[in-house]
């Protein structure tokens, strides 16, 4: 009898691992689609335990000063330096990467959590003497109990992005994993506890669309932070914010890399095609369109070639499941019935030993055209779509054109040009020469348009805003002071 690589994944509520008895779900390996685990569906009362257990702990850590709060953290990066393999195999299993793009997820963790860790110097607050004996003074005061709802494309990277601002900021937390990658928030739990974090402060809830509704809807939470299509963060952030909530929710993209006929050859090749199959492509960095200006025939050909080095199941992981292996070939099939050549094809693939994982191989089509889905629609998987444009006007005008706004790029080695992509492009995020242009701490993570709703970033400085709210105090001590209107 076979036995599952891990053991059920749990809710974690008030300090404590807890299975419930209501219904429980699959869980597989995208890279064999063996069962790995089984995982709760929770109930909005299993919701309202984390919520409570939260609220409970948040009067004692929110009075702790940030100081000794960041010492957790402190701690917690440690600890995950020290299991750093551990914790890529996790992801790697789970999500499908390949064991290196699973560490590099780890390590931009660790980069988060560090960050974190400088809190204190970050929201000492503003104090001034507005007039003689009268100051002023401005304090980041944390919010209460906040939600994060976390994707599955990165499963231990992206609850990174929240839980370690949020929580050295003050507040404590509720998170809600994806369903397809729940493995890893439960050991992100047990090493915090182990970090010395306190009962209460971090909990999980496992679940489905019930769970996301439910925190949308619970009057004890104050803010929400949601990452995924573009689809539901619509949904999410109506629904919270239609509950008076906070809600910051990033969604998809359709990044445009824009190359110019003097662009370096090899560096460009070897970027966009790293940027389209890397994570499998499935990450809202990910090169989506290359936009070509003029000639570049000399630069497609060269990243055939780059993309030929790309070997399912040797360099290049699963995506997460067949209903996306499906999708993901049916776009390619749709763009070839509509015209469009497919210059690398990575539809079909399998993978010796590994027959029941779900692998796309890396993809690049040429001759596309701006009406047809694969040019409009976020294909999330390892594919790439060259558009023809005449000048750079024209190529700058297509990428403004769509509804999303995460990430742009422009390959040339003209600084004049570079700069009109950097000024005119509509996106977050612009990379020169850069295939996937992500901030790296203190900078932070954000897009525009129909790839983020609400205000802030949510990485980096910009996070704080979104964590915490302003205390204005003015304070007058001096009875004798001379006054004027401002005192």
């Amino acid at each position: 009898m076979s036995t599952v690589k891990y053991p059920e994944v749990q809710n974690y509520i008030g300090g404590a691992f807890e299975s419930n008895g209501q219904n429980k779900m699959d869980v597989h390996s995208p890279i064999s689609g063996e069962l790995i685990s089984t995982m709760p569906l929770s109930s909005g009362s299993d919701l309202d335990k984390a919520v409570q257990a939260a609220e409970a702990a948040y009067p004692s850590w929110s009075e702790t000063p940030v100081k000794e709060r960041v010492q957790v953290f402190f701690r917690y990066k440690k600890l995950m330096e020290e299991h750093i393999q551990e914790l890529a195999e996790l992801v790697s299993v789970e999500n499908g990467k390949t064991l290196g793009e699973a560490t590099a997820e780890v390590e931009k963790s660790i980069e988060l959590t560090e960050f974190a860790c400088s809190m204190p110097q970050l929201i000492g607050g503003e104090l001034m003497e507005v007039s003689k004996g009268v100051e002023c003074r401005i304090e980041h005061k944390p919010l209460g109990v906040v939600a994060s709802i976390a994707p599955f494309n990165f499963p231990h990277m992206v609850p990174h992005w929240t839980l370690p601002n949020a929580i050295a900021l003050g507040n404590t937390m509720v998170m809600k994993p994806s369903e397809k990658v729940p493995i890893s928030a439960n050991r992100i739990a047990a090493m915090l506890k182990e970090a010395g974090l306190p009962d209460g402060v971090f909990n999980i809830v496992n679940g489905d669309k019930e769970i996301v509704e439910a925190i949308c809807a619970h009057p004890g939470i104050k803010a929400v932070s949601f990452v995924g299509s573009t689809k539901v963060a619509q949904i999410v952030y109506k629904a919270a914010t239609s509950t008076l909530k906070r809600c910051l929710a990033l969604g998809g993209a359709k990044n445009h890399l824009i190359v110019l006929p003097d662009a370096h050859v090899d560096m460009t090749a070897s970027n966009v095609v790293a940027s389209m199959s890397g994570c499998a492509g499935q990450r809202c960095m990910a090169a989506a369109q290359m936009v070509g200006v003029g000639p570049v025939d000399h630069i497609i050909e060269k990243m055939i070639e780059e993309a030929k080095k790309i070997i399912p199941g040797e360099n290049l992981g699963s995506v997460i499941s067949k209903e996306a292996k499906d999708r993901i070939e049916g776009y390619i099939t749709d763009a070839e019935n509509a015209g469009a050549t497919v210059l690398v094809d990575g539809r079909n693939w399998t993978v010796d030993g590994q027959e029941g994982g779900y692998y796309v191989g890396p993809t690049i089509i040429d001759h596309v055209t701006p009406d047809m889905a694969i040019a409009k629609e976020e294909v999330f998987g390892p594919v790439i779509s060259i558009i023809r444009t005449k000048d750079l006007d024209e190529a700058i005008e297509l990428e403004n054109s769509s509804p999303y706004g995460n990430a742009a790029a422009v390959f040339t080695q003209s600084g004049g040009l570079a700069r009109q992509v950097m000024e005119r492009a509509s996106a977050g995020m612009i990379g020169v020469n850069i295939g996937v242009p992500v901030p790296r701490e203190p900078f932070s993570f954000g897009g525009w348009n129909d790839s983020k709703f609400g205000v802030c970033d949510i990485t980096g400085k910009s996070s704080i805003e979104f964590w915490t709210q302003l205390k204005k105090t003015t304070t007058k001590w001096n009875a004798d002071a001379k006054t004027n209107w401002m005192s």
